[in-house]
Parts: structure tokens; C-alpha cells; sequence
């Protein structure tokens, strides 16, 4: 199994996480938590793919030029699923 596939499986554990947080301190608004949760997934994620970025370029020895469309990939996968998951409970709600 290659480490970009893990890496970006890792994007998904977090995500899920993320939601799993969210879900048990719903509060009042479950779908509003969720939202938050979706909104602090992308910040964590962007951090946790700069380092695999970092630790491609400083550890293995890849260039940077080598190893950014990696952190492109690695990135946007687990993020453009975020993105379906907060317009999917935006779309749930009503209008106000």
C-alpha cells in the first residue's frame, strides 16, 4: 500500500473524527455541530498534509517541485469530501 493512500485514508479517519466529535456534542443543533466540525476539519487537514509535505521534503529527500503535486492530492481528496459533507448539511436546512 503506497503511503499517499494511507496518508489520504488518514484525511478520512480525521474527517470522520471530526464528525464523531461533533455528533456526541451536538447540543441543541446536531446539524449545526456538524457544520463546525466541517469548518475545523480544513485547517487540521491543510496542517497534517504541510507536514507530510515537510517531512517528504526535509526526511526523504523528495524536492519540493517532486513533492507538491503529492500535497495537492493529499490535501484536496479528504477536503473535497469535507466540502460534500458541509453542503449536504446545508442543504438539510431550512431557510431563515
Amino acid at each position: 500500500m503506497s503511503h499517499t493512500f494511507k496518508v489520504v485514508a488518514g484525511g478520512f479517519v480525521l474527517l470522520v473524527l471530526c464528525l464523531l466529535v461533533a455528533r456526541l456534542t451536538g447540543g441543541a443543533s446536531a446539524a449545526g455541530a456538524i457544520a463546525t466540525a466541517v469548518q475545523v476539519f480544513i485547517p487540521l487537514w491543510l496542517v497534517a498534509a504541510g507536514v507530510n509535505l515537510w517531512i517528504g521534503v526535509a526526511k526523504a529527500g523528495y524536492t519540493l517541485a517532486e513533492e507538491a503535486p503529492i500535497f495537492l492530492v493529499v490535501f484536496a481528496v479528504p477536503a473535497a469530501a469535507d466540502l460534500v459533507v458541509w453542503w449536504l448539511v446545508a442543504r438539510g436546512q431550512p431557510s431563515s
